[in-house]
């Protein structure tokens, strides 16, 4: 039915575009599941950032001044919500391909290198786009309010003549709340990345899983092999020293 998502028809797919999906399915899944869960997730960017939010927090609460702070969390859910706002643009787009299938899909064809595989096919692919923005916008979102809860509680953080244990306990908890909300927005954007991938489906099944691959490859070397973490890595290891 024209409109509506072809779910219960997924195995109607050509084998090649069915292999594809599932291929991106699983590999979305199991990157995510290495980066965020496994024993190498300690090595990631986003863990060396968990050490530096620690640091940032215990610099808080030593100081009187905590204006800064504040403009800085502001500036991050300003950042993401300018990502959850396009995921909304982005679905406003996509559903309104669905509403009119027959047109959009002569439309998508006049473009060079789309493959004509059938209207099943085509809502299928915007379908699967769909459900990927709907998971970014989710994502965003639930960073936002993350962040939003990590401002107040760094309103009502410990004065600097507090004890150093309720000190250092705000600190970790505050990082904590931090870091959560930034593993959201790297969900989120995660999202975008594998958008661009599904983007390619449109081309071929088999250019899909080489772009699939391709997104794995650019997000592990940001993740694990960047000049950014080495650099992070290096400040992180020269504060401890000095702290030492």
């Amino acid at each position: 039915m024209p409109g509506t998502f072809p779910f219960a028809r997924l195995l109607e797919l050509p084998l090649a575009d069915l292999l594809a999906l599932g291929f991106f399915l699983v590999a979305w899944a199991g990157y995510a599941y290495y980066t965020d869960y496994s024993k190498r997730s300690q090595d990631t960017l986003s863990a060396v950032m968990s050490h530096h939010r620690l640091r940032w927090m215990r610099n808080l609460v030593e100081q009187e001044n905590r204006v800064a702070d504040s403009t800085m969390i502001g500036n991050l859910m300003r950042a993401v919500s300018f990502f959850a706002s396009t995921s909304i643009l982005i679905l406003g787009g996509l559903l309104a391909l669905l509403g009119s299938l027959d047109r959009s899909y002569e439309v998508i064809l006049a473009l060079p290198f789309v493959a004509d595989d059938g209207k099943l096919v085509f809502e299928v692919k915007v379908a699967v786009l769909v459900i990927i923005f709907v998971y970014t916008f989710f994502k965003f979102t639930w960073s936002i309010r993350q962040f939003n809860y990590c401002c107040v509680a760094m309103a009502g953080a410990p004065a600097t003549t507090a004890p150093k244990e309720e000190k250092e306990h705000f600190a970790h908890f505050a990082a904590r709340l931090n870091a959560l909300g930034a593993r959201s927005f790297n969900e989120g954007m995660r999202g975008y990345y594998f958008a661009l991938a599904s983007l390619v489906w449109f081309v071929h099944p088999y250019a899909f899983i080489g772009a699939t691959l391709a997104v794995i490859a650019i997000l592990y070397r940001r993740e694990f092999h960047s000049k950014t973490l080495k650099t992070l890595r290096a400040s992180l290891q020269a504060a401890e020293q000095n702290s030492g």
